[in-house]
């Protein structure tokens, strides 16, 4: 297993890259509608072009969130706490954290938040 701090930074670039892409496709499709004579309302590809708008949006959205996820695993790092629970105080087991490296909490704590 890499170094949490490793895994994290390139977790971190993968999402940049992601977001990069998406934003990219958003504008893409932003320019096609403003080209093209669609009105969203009343023209049939038009939904199409608002449903494709904003599953990108949720999915840049998505992105940017995991990004504060990152970054927040990352201040774990730097301070020592990344491998323990922030509700009971007991380690985070290793197999979640290779799993899901911006886990928070134990499988415990995690399943009872869900409960």
């Amino acid at each position: 297993m890499d170094d949490p701090r490793t895994r994290l930074e390139r977790e971190r670039q993968k999402t940049l890259d992601r977001l990069a892409n998406l934003s990219d496709d958003f504008d893409a499709v932003v320019a096609a509608s403003r080209d093209s004579n669609a009105d969203d309302e009343h023209d049939p590809e038009g939904s199409t072009i608002a449903f494709e708008r904003s599953q990108l949006g949720a999915l840049a959205e998505q992105a940017r969130q995991h990004l504060t996820e990152i970054d927040a695993a990352l201040a774990r790092v730097a301070s020592g706490t990344y491998t323990t629970c922030e509700l009971c105080g007991r380690p985070i087991a290793a197999d979640r954290l290779e799993a899901r490296p911006v886990a928070r909490t134990c499988t415990t704590c995690a399943s009872a938040q869900h409960a």
